[in-house]
């Protein structure tokens, strides 16, 4: 009975070798898995391609405020705009205060009469003249992107103040001077606002300052 048990098995090995052979003379394996599908291509708009902002897409991070200038402010000519500089601008202060306001406004427009682009980017320097000293504006903190002025281009920001209604003479302002951005020289102007600001023991400055843009643009 033993002997009969080895020969079945040996005959079971030797079926399953020939079955073996078989199937590699004709190059035909069943059990194998078939050949994964291709990723689609780029041109095809796949997973694989990319999108509008990857291949020549239009990405308004660079553009200046205004919408003068190209990505680097030149215009379209590869070559950025150069700084503004102080001889260059047309720089006036006007009251802007609206009725009904808590605070005092006053606008400050600077106008490229350079004959060439240029670009101001960041804060102004403001210092109000007072009978007490001179009293610098604190910068109100919002961003400041650079802004490309074409020749006889403008642009405004605003000076905010605290309106003296105490009743009390106050600190009594007798002028404004303005310093363009990453300049040196400055600009003496008349001050159009209020003839005095409230006395204050408080630290830091009222007197507030915004950035390139803040007002007369909508801001």
């Amino acid at each position: 009975m033993r002997v009969r048990k080895l020969t079945l098995a040996a005959m079971a090995l030797a079926a399953g070798l020939s079955l073996t052979a078989c199937q590699n003379d004709d190059g035909t394996d069943e059990t194998s898995a078939p050949p994964a599908a291709s990723a689609p291509s780029s041109s095809d708009g796949g997973a694989g391609s990319a999108g509008p902002d990857q291949e020549g897409g239009n990405d308004s991070a660079g553009k200046t405020p205004n919408g003068t200038g190209g990505a680097d402010g030149s215009g379209g000519t590869g070559e950025a705009a150069a700084k503004c500089r102080t001889g260059e601008l047309e720089i006036t202060a006007t009251d802007a205060t609206v009725g009904g306001d808590t605070e005092g406004t006053v606008a400050v427009d600077l106008k490229n009469g350079g004959g060439r682009a240029c670009t101001l980017a960041g804060y102004a320097g403001v210092d109000l003249t007072t009978n007490a000293g001179t009293l610098s504006a604190e910068r109100t903190g919002e961003q400041a992107p650079p802004i490309v002025l074409q020749d006889g281009e403008n642009v405004t920001f605003g000076i905010t103040y605290p309106i003296n209604d105490t009743g009390g003479s106050g600190v009594r302002v007798t002028g404004l001077v303005v310093t363009p951005p990453n300049e040196t020289e400055s600009v003496t102007l008349d001050w159009p606002g209020g003839a005095s600001l409230p006395a204050s023991d408080s630290p830091g400055s009222p007197v507030k300052v915004g950035p390139m843009g803040s007002a007369g643009q909508g801001g």
